[in-house]
């Protein structure tokens, strides 16, 4: 096969100190190469290439072998670039039946004047995680109406601590009864995971972890600051889904997401002005551009706020399952191929859907630029806009993952470390 060679050496690469992050697209496959500079890392390789429409449904993958054949090509490029071939990759997992939420537990000390330590807060997580990965299992099972379902956990995180009511960001070494511990879990059907095991395993590379795509998302604007009060709304709107995430105070509340993307107005465009689907793309991209006839531009507009009005329902929708959060933050960043389309921005800033929300004001909306990113910084000059901040994410995951434990971490970082798989 054309693509022996080069897995074979790729098995030969050395580089724990380089990263992989794969961002399997409805629309593209964006490969992102970095190198980790102490607690920075530095993208040295980018390559990107487009997927037929029948690789991927809704966010996962469809054809597997479809879906190797553009993640070789869009490594290629991004090896060519860096010079070098990684061996460690982190992969983005999207779709409807990837579930994050954010549970709590509380639990009953039966000795409420012993200090905690480590390993009663071990005991507490797994508590949390056993209870979340049983919410998870019903919820898949009622939406595929299939009971035998097995669903797999991709991501946890620390969000906070109580005890006895108080908040406290250490809960080694207090004393009392009552402990509540928030902590966001991702789970994803195994049938899922195991197509992108898969892909990995076709490509030579070894995988470091599987991410909820809002989740890294999240990640991206993070960084590394254990005590972060970053607030907002996280809305990637891809191909085929859009992935919702509120943050706050430095902790995920939880992820949503539902099956409409940039292709839903494009299928749309098709099929009321029957055209083909790359015809359809091609005038839903160019919108704007002076060339388009009035008459043309604007059947393409009716087209598109027919499903804009679906789309921004199913936002509001998402939304109001926040139910746990008292009020939602007033900032709404975007970032995607799908939130390219001006009509989608401003359709969030003037539309009144927020209204029975509950928002203390109006929110704002802007898109993330990858500057915003924190420790990520770009050789390449490539990664340039608002379509590369979940690969980006994707990458802070795999740093998370790759740095061992050291004595200056805080118990928020040793805790998430526990949490991860």
């Amino acid at each position: 096969m054309v693509f022996e060679k080069l897995r074979a050496s790729r098995k030969n690469a050395a580089a724990n100190d380089y990263i992989v992050a794969l961002d399997i697209g409805t629309e593209f496959v964006k490969a992102l190469i970095a190198k980790l500079d102490d607690d920075t890392l530095s993208i040295i390789g980018v390559g990107r290439a487009r997927q037929e429409v029948s690789d991927m449904h809704s966010g996962a993958i469809a054809d597997i072998a479809g879906v190797v054949r553009n993640c070789e090509e869009a490594l290629s490029e991004a090896e060519d670039q860096a010079g070098l071939q990684a061996k460690h990759v982190v992969i983005g997992i999207a779709g409807e039946l990837v579930k994050g939420v954010t549970n709590t537990i509380r639990y009953r000390r039966p000795q409420p004047d012993r200090p905690l330590d480590s390993a009663e807060m071990e005991f507490i997580i797994e508590k949390v995680q056993e209870r979340a990965q049983g919410k998870a299992q019903k919820q898949i099972a009622l939406e595929t109406g299939n009971n035998e379902v097995e669903v797999k956990l991709v991501n946890s995180a620390l969000v906070s601590i109580h005890i006895d009511g108080y908040k406290v960001s250490n809960p080694i070494g207090f004393q009392g009864r009552d402990v509540a511990v928030q902590i966001y879990t991702a789970f994803a059907p195994m049938v899922h995971i195991g197509a992108l095991e898969r892909v990995a395993d076709e490509l030579s590379l070894e995988l470091l972890a599987v991410a909820a795509e809002p989740f890294a998302v999240s990640r991206s604007v993070l960084g590394t600051d254990a005590s972060s009060n970053f607030t907002a709304i996280l809305a990637d709107v891809g191909g085929g889904t859009t992935d919702i995430a509120v943050v706050n105070d430095g902790g995920v509340e939880g992820t949503k997401m539902f099956g409409i993307g940039g292709r839903s107005f494009t299928n749309t465009i098709a099929s009321e002005m029957d055209l083909s689907y790359s015809d359809a793309e091609k005038l839903k991209v160019n919108i704007d551009h002076s060339q388009i006839k009035a008459s043309v531009a604007k059947e393409v507009n009716e087209a598109i706020d027919k499903t804009l009005e679906v789309w921004v329902a199913g936002v509001e929708l998402a939304l109001s399952e926040f139910d746990s959060v008292d009020h939602l933050p007033n900032r709404i960043l975007l970032c995607g191929g799908g939130s390219s389309l001006t009509k989608l921005v401003d359709a969030l800033n003037e539309q009144d859907w927020h209204k029975d929300l509950p928002f203390t004001k109006k929110p704002t909306v802007h898109h993330i630029h990858p500057s915003e990113v924190i420790g990520i910084t770009d050789t390449t000059d490539k990664v340039t806009d608002h379509t590369y901040i979940t690969a980006m994410g994707l990458l802070r995951v795999g740093y998370d993952t790759m740095i061992g434990s050291s004595d200056t971490d805080t118990i928020k970082e040793k805790l998430n470390r526990i949490l991860r798989i």
